[in-house]
């Protein structure tokens, strides 16, 4: 099996990136897998102590088959950084396993990832395989698939990183057109689409949002895991984008998922799962994120 190359982005959390690697090395097929870690520049004085510390530990890590360090001498940001990481990886190689430096990830997470990735390589309709699911109350199929794409802890191919739209103005507009921004927003339980319009508006600078969107408009599909194979240890105020809570922590899979031969369409139950989950005010915590996303980004600009 041909094993994708695993793309690391990471910042100013020493701590956050070491357990995120650690738990990375017990993955399964982790000393066979190429990790390419790319660390942003210290957008101002006051975080290069933290960067600089985040990269004398990236040039430590041993337990791949390969490690390359990207050392970026800008400040790109986290959605400039990984739209430029992604398509120069896809692009030379063909498909990825993308993670950021809060993510957490099971044993079998890897082997996931690459089973998933050659069984549906040649599925036109999924663009994508996710590692986490939301801690849903109701029992989840093993996998399931939907529509659209998601963020964390995920893998695609070059025909499915095709598919990504950096315009969100043209992404909206076409939600709007086609009437779907209601399907988009799953039935109106989570606003998706007045994320879209903060991107656009500059209030945030979710590059998630736009792959979403992308994915969705095209008709693509994402397969997810039934247990989460992600946990996110960002939740906790240290990230720029994040808050502490814990309602959105999720028990990580303690023995492998099994790729079934399940039919190429929307699960209707994990979709209603998913909706519930929105509507029972747990997502609330993700408009939080969102809003403090968009005041720490005023403030910088001023």
């Amino acid at each position: 099996m041909k094993l994708a190359p695993i793309a690391l982005f990471v910042y100013n959390r020493p701590d956050h990136t070491r357990l995120t690697v650690e738990a990375l090395k017990k993955n399964i097929l982790a000393q066979q897998s190429d990790l390419l870690v790319y660390s942003d520049a210290p957008r101002s004085e006051n975080q290069a102590a933290a960067v600089i510390e985040v990269r004398l530990y990236l040039r430590q890590i041993t337990g791949f088959r390969t490690v390359t360090i990207v050392e970026r001498q800008e400040n790109m940001g986290l959605a400039r950084s990984i739209i430029d990481g992604v398509t120069a990886i896809v692009n030379k190689y063909g498909r990825i396993i993308v993670l950021e430096d809060d993510l957490v990830t099971s044993p079998y997470f890897l082997t996931y990832m690459n089973d998933a990735l050659e069984k549906y390589a040649a599925v036109d309709r999924v663009v994508s395989i996710h590692g986490y699911v939301y801690p849903v109350e109701r029992p989840l199929p093993e996998t399931f698939f939907l529509p659209g794409a998601d963020c964390w802890g995920w893998a695609t191919w070059q025909r499915g990183w095709d598919c990504f739209n950096g315009d969100g103005k043209l992404l909206l507009a076409e939600l709007k057109r086609r009437k779907l921004a209601r399907a988009f927003d799953y039935n109106g339980a989570y606003q998706f689409s007045r994320m879209l319009e903060d991107q656009i508006k500059g209030k945030n600078n979710s590059w998630a949002i736009r792959w979403y969107a992308s994915s969705f408009l095209a008709d693509k599909l994402t397969l997810y895991p039934g247990t989460s194979l992600v946990h996110n240890i960002g939740n906790d105020n240290s990230g720029t984008h994040c808050m502490e809570s814990e309602k959105l922590n999720t028990r990580l899979s303690e023995t492998p998922i099994r790729l079934g031969n399940i039919d190429i369409g929307p699960s209707s139950l994990a979709r209603q799962a998913f909706e519930d989950f929105f509507r029972q005010g747990k997502a609330g915590l993700l408009s939080r994120l969102t809003r403090r996303a968009s005041a720490l980004m005023k403030a910088r600009n001023r």
